[in-house]
C-alpha cells in the first residue's frame, strides 16, 4: 500500500493554494498552443449543463459534487504535467494514468478502486489509388476511458477517431445519456467497434483486387503472378488490424456478462451487441490472414510455373537450333572425302534435311504444349 501511495503521489501536482484555477493542470504547455482538453462537460438528467463560458475540469467537478449528474471531459495526447492535475481531482491509479499518458497499449479493460479503465485501438482506412509494396492501408491510434461513478474521462492518441460526432449524437438520445458514465463507455466501443466493420469491408475490396491479379488468365492462359511485395504489405496491415480486434474481444465480454458496480444493468445489455460486432469483425480478421496466405503461396507457385514455361521453351528451341548446329559442325569439317561433298543436289539435300527434322520436332514439341 506504501508504494501505491507513493506511486499516487507522483502523479499528484504541486499543492493548489487557488482551487478554482485551472492554471495548475498545464505547466508545460505553450500558452499560445491548444489545450489538451477538447471538450468538457456536464451531464445532467442525460442534458448537457449549458454554459455560456467553456467549463474546466475542476469547475465540471465542482458541478457534478453540488448538483448531481456526472462530468464528461475529452483531452487528445495530454502531457504529463496536464494530466497530473487531473488524475488527482479525479483520484485516478497512477498506473493507469501513465499508460494514458505514454499511450501504446494493447486494448484491455482494468479495475482501479472505483474507477474502470478501458483502452481501445481505433482503426482508419488510407485511402489509395493503387495499392503497392509500400502503401499504407490502415492507420491505427488509441482511445482510453476512465469510468467512474460520476465522471467519465477519454484520452485519445491519434490524429484520427474523433469523438465529438458521437457526443453530438449521444447527446440526441438523452434517455440513453441518463443512464450515467457507462452508456458513453457502450457509446465509444460501439462507434470504435463500428468502425472496425467499416475498414474491414474497404479491406475486403482490396484483397479481392489483389486475389483477382493473381488468378487473372492472361492471353496466352498462364499468370505470371504479381508483385509478392503488394501481398506482404497488405497481410501486415491485416496483423495490424489483427492486434487491435483481437485482444478487445475478451473485455467486451466482460463487460456483457459479468455484472460490474459501474455498469448499469441496461447498459450491460447493448454491451452483447457490441461484442456480437467484434467477434464478426475478427473471424474477417483471420479469414483475411489466412487468405493471404493462401494467395502469396499461389502467387509464388505461379511465379515459378511461369519461370518452368520459360525454361521448357528455352530448351525446346535449343533442340531445334541443335540439328542445323550438328550438321553444320560435320560438314563444316575440312575432309576430302566426304558422302555427296562433290554432288550437284549435296547441298538443297542437307538443307531440306535439316527443315524437315526442325520441323518435326517443332511440331513434336508444339503438340506436347512445349511451345
Amino acid at each position: 500500500m506504501s508504494m501505491i501511495r507513493d506511486l499516487r503521489a507522483a502523479v499528484r501536482p504541486a499543492l493548489r493554494k487557488d482551487s478554482g484555477s485551472y492554471s495548475s493542470y498545464d505547466t508545460t504547455r505553450d500558452p499560445r498552443a491548444a489545450s489538451a482538453v477538447v471538450d468538457c462537460a456536464v451531464y445532467r438528467d442525460g442534458r448537457r449543463v449549458s454554459r455560456e463560458e467553456a467549463l474546466t475540469p475542476h469547475e465540471a467537478m465542482l458541478q457534478v459534487r453540488r448538483d448531481g449528474g456526472f462530468a464528461w471531459i475529452g483531452l487528445h495526447e495530454p502531457t504529463e504535467a496536464e494530466f497530473a492535475g487531473i488524475a488527482a481531482e479525479f483520484g485516478l491509479h497512477p498506473l493507469a494514468v501513465e499508460d494514458a499518458v505514454h499511450a501504446h497499449q494493447r486494448p484491455k479493460l482494468e479495475r482501479y478502486d472505483d474507477t474502470l479503465f478501458t483502452v481501445f485501438k481505433t482503426i482508419h482506412y488510407v485511402e489509395h489509388a493503387e495499392l503497392t509494396a509500400t502503401s499504407e492501408v490502415v492507420e491505427t491510434g488509441e482511445v482510453m476511458c476512465f469510468t467512474g461513478r460520476d465522471f467519465f474521462i477519454t484520452v485519445r492518441h491519434g490524429g484520427h477517431g474523433s469523438l465529438r460526432t458521437l457526443r453530438r449524437r449521444l447527446q440526441d438520445e438523452p434517455e440513453l445519456l441518463a443512464k450515467g458514465p457507462s452508456a458513453v463507455l457502450h457509446g465509444i466501443a460501439d462507434h470504435i467497434v463500428d468502425g472496425y466493420l467499416a475498414v474491414a469491408d474497404a479491406m475486403q475490396v482490396d484483397i479481392d483486387d489483389v486475389e483477382n491479379e493473381v488468378f487473372a488468365v492472361t492471353g496466352k492462359g498462364v499468370s505470371r503472378g504479381v508483385d509478392a511485395g503488394r501481398i506482404y504489405q497488405l497481410k501486415r496491415e491485416v496483423l495490424e488490424f489483427k492486434r487491435a480486434v483481437q485482444p478487445l474481444l475478451r473485455p467486451m465480454q466482460l463487460l456483457s456478462e459479468r455484472p460490474m458496480r459501474l455498469v448499469d444493468p441496461d447498459i450491460q445489455k447493448y454491451f452483447r451487441d457490441v461484442a456480437d460486432h467484434l467477434a464478426r469483425v475478427q473471424e474477417q480478421v483471420l479469414g483475411f490472414d489466412e487468405l493471404l496466405n493462401s494467395i502469396l503461396q499461389a502467387n509464388l507457385a505461379q511465379a515459378a510455373v511461369a519461370q518452368n514455361e520459360d525454361m521448357r521453351k528455352i530448351t525446346s528451341w535449343a533442340a531445334i537450333i541443335a540439328v542445323p548446329t550438328a550438321v553444320c559442325g560435320v560438314y563444316g569439317m575440312n575432309f576430302d572425302h566426304m558422302p555427296e561433298l562433290h554432288w550437284r543436289y549435296g547441298y538443297p539435300m542437307v538443307l531440306g534435311l535439316i527443315g524437315a527434322v526442325c520441323y518435326t520436332i517443332h511440331r513434336t514439341l508444339k503438340r506436347n504444349g512445349w511451345l
